[in-house]
Formats: structure tokens, sequence, C-alpha cells
């Protein structure tokens, strides 16, 4: 007959189960030994990538006991090969259509006032667009407004819709979108001074937008303060990065491109 010992060991010397994570990306973590924290970006056979908030990359190894989470002791594992999970909501928060196909575009347009702005438009609202048929182009200015819709000659089955920055009473843009409006093209804005303020800081991680005083170039002036490499390109690309639905932007430019959006799609402005 087997005989029974019992574990005198004290419960504060026994080696406590380490739960196991699966590594899966933006999981934020904090590696044990040199206390670098940051989101999960990669994981591959042994290594996991983590980035911090300024943008740096690390690869550590996935060590058993190696990262903390939350401030536990964990194990970092490989995240399984599931089947992909269809979204049921786009990046805008609408319902997604699976296997919707593109709709022929309409004739009305939105204008926005940059790239940059046309591409965070995109990012979010890029999937509605393309259902309602709706084109997103992008004016290389704002004082180029005016020429752009005398030559488009916005009617009831062709309504423009145009988002402007800095649209605030009194300015030069408020002049503008109103020498231009008509019941036919809508002109809406937003506040701030570039589409960059309308991501919301804390999606960016930082704790609010500098203020850059007047006369500076505001984006090279944002990348000085946040100490950034002084490439607006680049510190886009960072920004844009960070907003991966309507939740990483500001109320007051959800509401301004939802306006337009309902604006060219309404009944009697199919085109």
């Amino acid at each position: 007959m087997r005989s029974y010992h019992p574990d005198l060991t004290p419960p504060w010397k026994k080696r406590q189960a380490v739960p196991e994570i699966p590594a899966d990306r933006d999981l934020v973590v904090e590696e044990a030994t040199t206390g670098f924290c940051g989101a999960v970006i990669r994981c591959e056979a042994g290594t996991v990538t983590l980035e911090d908030r300024f943008g740096k990359h690390r690869v550590f190894p996935l060590d058993p006991r190696g990262f903390l989470l939350d401030g536990q002791v964990v194990t970092l594992v490989r995240p399984s090969a599931a089947a992909p999970v269809r979204p049921t909501r786009t990046a805008s928060g609408s319902v997604a259509v699976p296997g919707a196909r593109a709709r022929v575009a309409r004739v009305g347009r939105i204008y926005v006032e940059g790239r940059h702005d046309a591409e965070l438009v995109e990012r979010v609202w890029g999937d509605d667009l393309r259902v309602e048929g709706v084109v997103v182009e992008y004016l290389s200015g704002i004082d180029d407004l005016p020429a752009i819709v005398a030559e488009f000659a916005p009617g009831p089955d062709a309504r423009l819709g145009i988002l402007v920055d800095h649209l605030v009473p009194g300015s030069k843009e408020s002049r503008i979108a109103a020498s231009v409006s008509s019941d036919h093209a809508l002109i809406v804005g937003h506040p701030y001074i570039d589409v960059w303020e309308a991501v919301k800081p804390s999606s960016v991680g930082i704790g609010e937008w500098p203020r850059v005083p007047r006369g500076q170039d505001w984006k090279t002036g944002v990348c000085a303060a946040l100490g950034w490499p002084p490439n607006t390109g680049a510190a886009w690309q960072r920004i844009l990065g960070s907003v991966h639905s309507y939740k990483d932007l500001e109320p007051q430019l959800l509401g301004r491109v939802e306006e337009l959006i309902d604006f060219v799609t309404a009944p009697e402005a199919a085109g």
C-alpha cells in the first residue's frame, strides 16, 4: 500500500501556475526583464514583436513567465489560426453587408480639403461609401473651391457635399463656404486647424494635441512639440495607423461626414 506524504511546502514558496495568454494583435504587455511596454503587432514562431507608444519596435522570445499583463506574470503563446470572423459592423459603426458589390458611382460627390482628409474618410467610411456609390475627391486648397463648384454645377440629381477644415465664424474658410453654398451644395466643416486634430489624442498615444504658435506651420510644430521626426508624411501615417474605427475620431468630425453622406445619398439626389 502506497503511503501518503502531505505537501508541507509553505504556500508562499509554492510555484504559482502562470496563465498562458494568446499574443493577439494589439494586446498590451510589459516584457518582464527589460520593462519594455507595448502592443503586440506580430507573433511568429518563438518570438513576439511589441510596439511602444512612441512607435519603437522590439522583438522578444516567447519565454515562459516572460511578460506582465496588468501586473500579473503571464506566458505569451502564439495565437491559434482560427477561422476569420466576419465583422458585423463597418469601421463607421454601420451594419456590414457581407459580399456587397460596390454600387455604380453616383453623379454626386463629396469633396474634402486635402489628401489626409480623404484618407481618413476612406479609413472609416470606405465600406459605406462603396455600398452607396459615393466618390470622395479632395481639393488642392480651399481657394479652389469656388471654381470647382462652378465647374461641377450641382443640381437636384447631382448634389455636392464639401468638408472644410477650420470652418469657424469669421475665418477665410467660412467666407468662401458661404459664397458657394446652395440647395444642392452643402459645405460643412470641423473646428480643427487640420484633420490631424480630429483624431482623438488617446488613440494616437498622446495626452493632447500641442498648441502651435500662430504663424508657425502647424504640422511641423506638432512634430517638434511631440518629439517626432520632422517628417509630416511619416507623422500622418503614424496617426492614420492609430485609427481603427469611428471611436478613434472626435464627434465634431463624425457628425459632419455623416451629414454629407446623407445629403448626397438622399432619394431626390440619386444619380
